[in-house]
């Protein structure tokens, strides 16, 4: 079983990823979307999104990271999917699910979905373009605004190229709205030969046996359940492996909430950070009722000084 840490735009970067990576469970993680239009993108860009790319496209846990572009020309895609490659990227992966009404706007991400043809081409160029051991994957959701074309995006996907597909459980229209439609994830597998990787929706052990036990895949992708409760995938390995299930305390958690912030601070303005760390912990709140006071204290704090006291990070470490 293979369990992947999802690409979130806006929130899970390198920073996260670093942090989760490090509490075990997570097989491989993928860069937020990079965005592709009408040129070829410099080098500082990609690493700007995959700054593991200089360090042999690893985290500090050695957990691999695949790149994600997210585009409509499949010329311009194949292009840049090649010099991610040359940059160490180890997996192409192309981003057919993002629910984002300005990306959809602009003809990325879940709209293609309506254009099976255009997910085929674009796969096909990308997968020449890209050297043969490099893998080419795909996410896509079910549909735009409903569930018909998914199969037939599904065939086109793995007549392209792609080597598997993460299948985000919703269509668009229904964004992160639950229930995530589970069932469909077995439809899809019906019709094609390649592995389909299960996401949406699993944010408990619970969670995953049902998943599997509805669609019978074998491997996950998991996004907010995993920033929520950072052990979620060291607990499913667990119970896969039909060992005991301990769960993570949140005094166990906040070496990493500190190491989160410092990093935060490194990388960040002094205006952004606190903005960042906010981000992480309301999801924390989801899991941790302690969360719940931390975020209340930070809700409105501005200054990091004091959000360094509050977290136990001495000023030498937060300068």
């Amino acid at each position: 079983m293979q369990i992947a840490l999802a690409p979130m735009e806006g929130l899970v970067d390198d920073i996260l990823r670093d942090v989760l990576t490090q509490v075990g469970g997570i097989d491989w993680c993928v860069t937020e979307f990079i965005r592709v239009t009408e040129r070829l993108l410099p080098a500082h860009y990609f690493h700007k999104f995959a700054s593991e790319l200089l360090t042999d496209a690893k985290t500090r846990a050695g957990v691999p990271l695949r790149v994600q572009l997210l585009g409509s020309d499949p010329v311009c895609l194949a292009e840049n999917a090649a010099f991610a490659a040359e940059l160490g990227a180890p997996v192409i992966d192309l981003n057919f699910g993002c629910p984002a009404k300005t990306v959809n706007k602009s003809r990325g991400g879940a709209v293609l979905l309506k254009e099976p043809e255009l997910l085929h081409s674009i796969l096909s160029h990308v997968r020449r373009a890209v050297p043969a051991h490099i893998p080419v994957t795909a996410k896509m959701r079910l549909g735009y605004d409903s569930t018909e074309p998914a199969l037939d995006c599904a065939r086109a996907l793995e007549a392209g190229g792609a080597e598997h597909i993460v299948v985000h459980a919703r269509t668009k229209v229904d964004g992160y709205k639950p229930p995530a439609h589970w069932e469909w994830i077995g439809k899809i597998q019906d019709v094609v030969k390649i592995p389909i990787i299960a996401n949406g929706e699993i944010w408990t052990v619970d969670d995953w046996r049902r998943c599997r036990e509805i669609c019978g895949a074998r491997d996950i992708m998991i996004g907010r359940g995993l920033v929520a409760r950072p052990d979620l995938g060291r607990q499913i390995a667990a119970a896969e492996a039909g060992r005991e299930v301990v769960e993570m305390t949140w005094q166990e958690l906040q070496p990493l909430l500190r190491v989160f912030w410092q990093q935060a601070l490194a990388k960040m303005t002094r205006v952004q950070a606190p903005g960042r760390l906010k981000q992480w912990v309301v999801l924390l709140t989801k899991s941790y009722p302690e969360a719940v006071v931390l975020f209340d204290a930070l809700r409105r704090e501005t200054d990091c000084e004091r959000i360094s006291q509050m977290l136990g990070v001495v000023a030498q470490e937060a300068a």
